[in-house]
């Protein structure tokens, strides 16, 4: 389990150390020593693709130049490096203004068992209803820096702006699910949870008592999750917008998943007055993510 933690750690300090000027980059993955895994294998390409991010930050070049910001000496790592996903870098268009567009119900979010980080059991559910919720499907050993570290990268910019603004702080709730509890322990998660949560800020995470017990929670919300014989796991990233009667209002991808437009879409929603001004809900006959 430590290892586990370990391969999670350096994936996610490669993702928070991209953007560290200084000797600090890869703070959390240097005070980690852990021993070769068969699941660590993009971990390599991981580090190559955030120090390139770094340099690049540093000199001032674009998200398309990544790809060119090493010298000569460095072809290799530079060919082999990934190209990273939007939401690492500053927007290059402004915001939509919040609430001067709608985002339509899609559907009815979805219930399901699970387990904190405490080893206490809950229903998703208890997690809906009094806040406006970001919620992300992650395993915390994923190393593909486009993956969960990318969305655990964009929400905790999104937390740390909340906590500046007072009409955010207090209203929204961020919920990430793990569907990989074999690793994916309460200890784990209380573990991963460490490296991005601020203190005061309501950051829940989950885990579930078995892959069998996660399944029906993933089919609901077309979370494609795929296991190999390996142990190894490939996923599709999906970061959703619930509002407050349980309505998943947005879907993220990895193009369009950027703090900027996301806490847009949060404070849209937490300007809508009241339930009654809310637009309809989609009947749950036809809805794929009704329980």
């Amino acid at each position: 389990m430590q290892m586990a933690i370990a391969v999670g750690a350096l994936g996610l300090a490669a993702a928070f150390g991209a953007f560290t000027s200084d000797a600090a980059l890869f703070d959390v993955a240097a005070s980690v020593t852990a021993p070769p895994d068969p699941r660590a294998s993009g971990v390599s390409a991981v580090h190559a693709a955030a120090s390139a991010v770094a340099a690049s930050s540093r000199a001032g070049t674009s998200a398309a130049a990544v790809s060119g910001a090493a010298p000569p000496s460095s072809a290799v790592a530079a060919d082999t490096s990934p190209v990273l996903a939007p939401g690492y870098f500053d927007l290059e268009y402004a915001a939509p203004t919040p609430g001067t567009y709608a985002l339509p119900p899609l559907r009815a979010a979805a219930d399901g068992e699970l387990i904190d980080e405490h080893g206490a059991a809950h229903r998703l559910y208890d997690y809906f209803g009094d806040k406006v919720v970001l919620l992300s499907f992650i395993y915390t050993t994923c190393s593909d820096v486009n993956g969960c570290p990318l969305a655990s990268f964009v929400l905790k910019r999104v937390q740390d702006r909340a906590l500046a603004d007072p009409d955010v702080r207090n209203r929204l709730r961020i919920v990430s699910v793990s569907f990989d509890p074999a690793h994916d322990t309460p200890a784990a998660i209380a573990a991963y949870a460490d490296h991005v949560r601020a203190p005061g800020f309501d950051w829940v995470f989950l885990t579930s008592a078995s892959n069998a017990a996660i399944q029906p929670l993933l089919d609901r919300y077309d979370q494609a999750v795929f296991r190999d014989d390996s142990g190894a796991i490939s996923h599709i990233l999906r970061v959703m917008l619930i509002d407050r009667q349980r309505r998943v209002r947005n879907i993220y991808s990895v193009s369009f998943l950027h703090p900027d437009t996301v806490l847009a879409d949060v404070r849209t929603l937490l300007l809508e007055a009241s339930p009654a001004s809310m637009p309809s809900p989609v009947p749950a006959s036809s809805d794929p993510f009704t329980p």
